[in-house]
């Protein structure tokens, strides 16, 4: 029996989300648990596996179109089966219905199968394989699980053209393999001279030359978004204060056997973690959030450390780290670097948040200016530790220091506020066993 399939609801918060790109198209057979769609949210990119076996019948949810939770995105039945009473009575808006009649034809313009299966290709590609006559099932695709790409399509030469004659010069030949070019890929009338060749590789070359465009979307363009929302909303300052990091370094070699024990990993980034969290219950309006002209003073540190990604930056973030223990924090942080680096990040982990660490100290970055994650009011930057002479009761000694570069939100935390927080952050990092206090 013919099902909708809806939107679904990837956490707590999410209200609506946008397809990214359909993995099928109408008419193909799906299995429970196969990739139906890349879905878009204001924080990640999921991929949505079917929840029901059959035939996928109807694209409802046209690419590139905000829809909200819960919503239909298409009709899953078997074959020939009469969905006129879910079309009727599924309801898709109105504007969204428009929009799938050009779906459909952009995602059934090109052959749905090929022997063995399913086709993988994007609806460009379809488009443009459908516009040049050739048949999908027998291009390689390049792109993401084997997905055709539209460089794919017009990058292929078809059985027919790469077997007829060609008649060519004997210096033409001898250029056209020397520069990598496909004799084939020649439009010419009668033999292929010297010129015709050389003009190729003047026009590849202008190709390869031209700057590559490449559109935004996904997890970058949400980052974009709201690094520029972020840049235009806070009026921000950032503080640099250097930190001697000997007894932080001392406190983790101790720590780190018992911690190895317990089969956990302990890092700088866990032992600042803890101590900013101890920190912000001493400068409540460091651990507030400003929305529209309201102060929220949060009771509890929820600390954010921003990991990198190939696609972009991910901020989940630790809740209650006020009231966890280091091993309970370094536990969790590293559960969440996992599942971020595999793309199993959970919406709720990436909301929620009351400030940030970022740390650049591996690539040994001295000092820079975070942008702050709205609606947080500051974020840390964390330094790299560099060994440096210092004179230490009138003694030059080398000693590791760290800078700490705090970006704050000069609407709410003045330079003389954000100066103390980071010489109390600083005194617990020089002397840790002040947490025990």
């Amino acid at each position: 029996m013919a099902e909708l399939i809806v939107m679904p609801k990837f956490g707590l918060t999410m209200t609506e989300g946008t397809i990214a790109s359909w993995n099928v198209a109408e008419g193909d057979p799906i299995s429970e648990g196969d990739i139906l769609c890349e879905i878009e949210t204001d924080k990640l990119t999921n991929e949505f596996e079917s929840p029901k076996a059959g035939i996928l019948l109807k694209i409802i949810g046209a690419e590139g179109i905000p829809i909200t939770c819960l919503e239909p995105i298409a009709i899953v039945g078997e074959a020939n089966e009469d969905i006129s009473a879910l079309l009727t009575g599924g309801g898709a808006p109105d504007e969204v219905q428009a929009d799938v009649v050009v779906e459909t034809v952009l995602a059934t313009a090109a052959p749905a199968k090929a022997a063995g299966g399913r086709i993988n290709a994007s609806p460009l590609a379809k488009k443009l394989a459908k516009e040049k006559g050739l048949d999908l099932g027998l291009i390689t695709g390049t792109g993401s699980k084997g997905s055709i790409t539209v460089d794919d399509v017009n990058n292929y030469t078809s059985v027919e053209k790469s077997n007829k004659k060609i008649a060519v010069s004997p210096v033409a030949k001898k250029m056209a393999e020397e520069s990598g070019i496909d004799l084939n890929t020649l439009t010419v009338d009668g033999r292929i001279m010297k010129k015709d060749v050389a003009a190729q590789i003047s026009e590849t070359s202008a190709a390869a030359a031209a700057p590559e465009v490449i559109l935004l979307k996904g997890m970058r363009k949400t980052i974009s978004k709201r690094m520029s929302e972020s840049w235009s909303t806070s009026p921000r300052v950032t503080y640099t204060r250097p930190v001697d990091a000997t007894a932080m370094k001392e406190f983790r070699t101790k720590l780190k056997p018992e911690f190895e024990r317990r089969g956990l990993k302990l890092t700088f980034n866990h032992i600042i973690m803890k101590i900013s969290a101890q920190t912000l219950l001493e400068f409540p309006h460091i651990n507030g959030s400003l929305i529209d002209d309201t102060l929220v003073l949060h009771p509890h540190a929820h600390i954010g450390l921003a990991i990198g990604l190939d696609s972009g930056l991910l901020v989940p973030n630790v809740k209650n780290c006020d009231l966890k223990s280091l091993s309970q924090i370094a536990a969790e942080t590293e559960t969440l670097i996992a599942d971020a680096k595999a793309g199993r990040t959970n919406m709720d982990d990436l909301v929620g948040g009351t400030f940030t660490l970022t740390n650049l100290g591996a690539y040994g970055i001295t000092a820079f200016s975070p942008i702050i994650n709205q609606p947080e009011l500051a974020i840390l930057g964390i330094d790299a530790m560099i060994d440096t002479p210092v004179v230490i009761g009138g003694q030059i000694v080398i000693r590791p220091l760290m800078n700490l570069s705090l970006t704050a939100d000069h609407r709410i935390i003045d330079g003389a506020l954000a100066a103390q927080f980071l010489q109390r952050l600083a005194e617990y990092l020089e002397n840790p066993a002040l947490l025990l206090v």
